[in-house]
């Protein structure tokens, strides 16, 4: 049998797992809901709850759509279908996906098939790193948030940078990724050399997509644009490549 990154066969198998995580979701709101009565919370507001939930959860999921579709052309729809629904995110997986090709000689977005060796090893890649914060949860997570408290209690002040510190310094991992080509500007006759400045210019249009989105939030006091304030600069982002890679060349 003739692998392909779209057989069926995978499809069938995504969907199985898919449907497990939605059955748990599932058996944990009838809980909840079993839970409310118990506990005499007004069913109003449970419904009302539920329904706001599910509502603004559409908006995020936008970007899971374009994330997968964006994937998609070297991964087929399966594998992204699968680590976007469950656990991950595009700017983990897109890396993930792209290191793991880069080590067997292939290029992310420019290779549209792939071997049943090749899937597999990025599937792994894929997969087993991002379990690493599943299995760190259990093992430290207690000492850290205590250690976090105790850190907290001693002085807030230190507490609140050191807490900064430690989210800037996992966003710069993933900004560095951005300006990794952009060394190529200074290397002479690169064909490809102002390939590296479209990262950046579409980074930029999504910072100030964003901003225009605060904005909004804070002046005009369009408090549900803050559910839809990362689709938007993500899919506006995107849209904005397609201009910025013809400017560029």
């Amino acid at each position: 049998m003739e692998f392909h990154v779209n057989h069926p066969i995978l499809f069938l198998m995504v969907a199985a797992l898919i449907a497990l995580v939605l059955a748990q979701s599932v058996y944990f709101l009838v809980k909840a809901l079993h839970r409310c009565k118990q506990i005499g919370m007004d069913p109003v507001k449970v419904r009302k709850t539920i329904k706001t939930a599910a509502l603004f959860t559409i908006a995020p999921a936008v970007s899971i759509v374009i994330s997968v579709i964006t994937l998609s052309k070297s991964l087929g729809l399966p594998l992204p279908w699968l680590r976007l629904s469950v656990i991950g995110s595009l700017s983990y997986e897109a890396i993930a996906a792209s290191n793991a090709m880069s080590a067997m000689g292939l290029e992310l977005g420019k290779v549209t098939s792939l071997t049943a060796q090749q899937y597999v090893n990025i599937t792994l890649v894929m997969t087993i790193s991002i379990m690493m914060g599943i299995w760190l949860v259990p093992a430290i997570s207690k000492k850290l948030l205590g250690g976090m408290s105790t850190l907290e209690s001693k002085d807030a002040k230190w507490a609140n940078i050191f807490q900064n510190a430690l989210f800037i310094g996992m966003i710069s991992a993933f900004v560095g990724y951005v300006f990794c080509d952009v060394s190529r500007l200074w290397i002479p006759g690169d064909y490809s050399a102002t390939s590296g400045l479209v990262p950046v210019c579409v980074m930029v249009v999504s910072a100030l997509i964003m901003v225009v989105c605060g904005t909004l939030m804070k002046k005009k006091r369009f408090a549900w644009m803050g559910d839809y304030a990362l689709p938007l600069s993500l899919v506006l982002g995107m849209a904005s490549a397609i201009p910025i890679t013809a400017w560029l060349g």
